[in-house]
């Protein structure tokens, strides 16, 4: 009779061996319930996702997600949202957006009016003495100018009138020139005596606009930003790391999980490493050395890259401030501005220093990333990295950037390919400046090099996106809206400015993830939803990909994942 059944016996053995041989461990975490985004090649789409610690181990159907569930397995139901990788913002500014939510934001200020009664509430708060500092004005997004401009920027007479006892510096919007009161002026020195040898003092990359008289209207450019700057007391350590804690609040808040930082100080370094040993930095850090500190560049040279295991703060890249912006007329131009026939802009550093660190990049093991708006700035940073790439044939995966890459010449464009140099865009940018930039560089220039997405993709080029936050706000959906309509974020013009340029959204999701991930060597461990990635994702109340464009501005962050654990939900 026993041996009758032994078959059976057999077989549901055999059954659950291979049962339990399929169950998988149980996942910490599983999510499902909406459209999930992989940017992945094969698989572009899933219907679910399971973590385990701060990885990635499955991303598939529902059918295969069940072996991962177990008894203590969180799961969030998405509720019909979007998922996508996390979002990478690829060239902001870490603690200037931090400071700019301490500081006087002006940003959407309408007027040279309004912004000088922004800065008469502040006095109104301030002691005597006290620096007011803000930043975000920009004379071309005004509705009305003032009667009186000097070289398209105001004169500091009204602004000195309600604040004679208090230093005022107002940063522009792009960070590229600073508007300062008389009291300011007189701290520093500055008066019509002094502005010849200040000038000359200044050497390479700075201006002081004077009036008519010779006296100084109050708007530093560039380098010249640093005359008043140096006077400005520094911040504390408190006010520091307020700032810090202030700017990965914003990056949770807008759906950003990890942040290339573009030019970084020593005293920030080591801020985000206190930060990093205490458990507190919740932003993946993806560091530029800033340029203007040299001591600070070959320190790092004779080191080497510091690429943290944790992955939360890697240091392998530098970042060189090569010319000005288009708004302050500072961008290093080809020929002359279009507004200003006398002026074609400037470098802000010596392009042999380019070539110099060009090459030591490539000998030390660290990424060089360059700060180009101007074409001619872009030409001459693309002919240093050439030569230096000839020089050392063996290295092939460098992945130098230029940061920014506004206004590039048509002979220039499929350079980027060709060499395998990253721009770094913000597409947001497009949208803030295109209405006016024309002003600048005149319509041939506009439509046959600016903001030249498409045709750079077409290249073979890899385009990193991003805002340039505190230049705009870090809110990745309106630069992923002007990269696929490249309209105003008023919607206009219909159909777009110059339409061929246009990102798919594909493309434009990809900008933001993957292709950012490989803008900073790690494209294998973050950018897309694979098994063995990091768990970072950003959960979205529309669908990126498919709601009709003008839906696309009211499309809001819902969740934003780092790692596996949720730290910020949308109340």
């Amino acid at each position: 009779m026993l041996n009758k059944f032994l078959p059976v016996a057999c077989v549901l053995v055999f059954t659950l061996l291979v049962s339990c041989s399929e169950k998988e461990a149980p996942a910490d975490l599983i999510i499902r319930g909406g459209t999930i985004y992989t940017v992945e090649e094969g698989t572009p789409s899933v219907e679910a996702v399971a973590v385990s610690g701060d990885k990635i181990v499955y991303a598939g159907d529902l059918a295969g997600i069940k072996k991962f569930e177990g008894e203590n397995t969180k799961t969030i139901d998405l509720q019909g949202k979007t998922m996508t990788p996390g979002f990478i913002e690829g060239h902001g500014h870490f603690m200037g957006l931090g400071y700019n939510e301490l500081q006087l934001d002006l940003m959407n200020v309408t007027s040279y009016e309004e912004l000088v009664q922004k800065v008469n509430e502040a006095i109104a708060k301030a002691q005597p003495g006290q620096w007011i500092v803000g930043r975000g004005w920009h004379q071309d997004k005004w509705t009305t100018k003032p009667e009186k401009m000097i070289k398209g920027f105001p004169t500091h007479q009204l602004l000195s009138s309600i604040s004679p006892n208090n230093p005022v510096f107002l940063r522009h919007a792009s960070g590229h020139a600073g508007f300062a009161n008389a009291k300011a002026m007189q701290l520093a020195g500055v008066n019509q005596l002094s502005v010849e040898k200040l000038g000359k003092d200044l050497g390479e990359g700075g201006e002081i606009i004077l009036d008519e008289l010779g006296n100084p209207t109050g708007l530093f450019n560039e380098r010249a930003q640093g005359l008043i700057g140096q006077h400005i007391p520094e911040n504390s350590e408190e006010t520091q790391s307020q700032a810090l804690e202030l700017a990965m609040a914003a990056s949770l808040r807008n759906g950003i999980t990890s942040f290339h930082d573009a030019g970084v100080s020593r005293e920030n370094i080591e801020l985000f490493k206190k930060f990093k040993n205490e458990g507190k930095l919740n932003t993946r850090l993806y560091v530029m050395l800033t340029g203007f500190d040299s001591e600070l560049i070959y320190e790092w040279l004779r080191k080497g890259p510091e690429i943290d295991s944790a992955n939360l703060l890697t240091i392998r890249s530098i970042k060189l401030n090569c010319d000005g912006a288009l708004g302050s007329r500072g961008a290093w131009l080809l020929e002359p501005y279009t507004d200003r026939q006398d002026f074609s802009g400037m470098p802000t550093l010596s392009m042999d220093t380019v070539m110099k660190i060009s090459r030591e990049g490539l000998t030390y093991g660290f990424q060089v990333c360059s700060h180009a708006i101007g074409d001619r700035a872009n030409k001459e940073i693309l002919d240093r990295y050439e030569v230096a790439f000839k020089e050392k044939p063996a290295i092939k995966d460098h992945r130098y950037r230029i940061e920014h890459a506004q206004h590039v010449h048509p002979a220039d464009i499929p350079r980027f390919g060709a060499l395998g140099v990253i721009p770094a865009m913000q597409a947001v940018h497009m949208s803030s400046d295109r209405p006016w930039a024309i002003d600048r560089l005149g319509e041939k220039r506009i439509k046959e090099g600016a903001y030249m997405w498409q045709s750079l993709l077409k290249s073979g080029a890899i385009i990193v996106n991003g805002t340039d936050v505190p230049v705009e706000p870090i809110n990745p959906i309106a630069s992923f809206f002007a990269s696929v309509t490249r309209q105003t974020l008023k919607g206009e013009p219909e159909g777009g400015y110059e339409p061929e340029e246009k990102m798919t959204r594909a493309q434009a999701l990809k900008s933001y993830t993957l292709d950012a991930a490989y803008g900073a060597f790690e494209e294998k461990i973050k950018g897309s939803i694979a098994p063995g990635k990091l768990a970072d994702f950003t959960v979205f109340t529309k669908d990126l990909m498919t709601v009709p464009d003008q839906e696309l501005l009211t499309t809001e962050v819902a969740m934003t994942i780092l790692g596996g654990q949720v730290l910020y939900e949308r109340k």
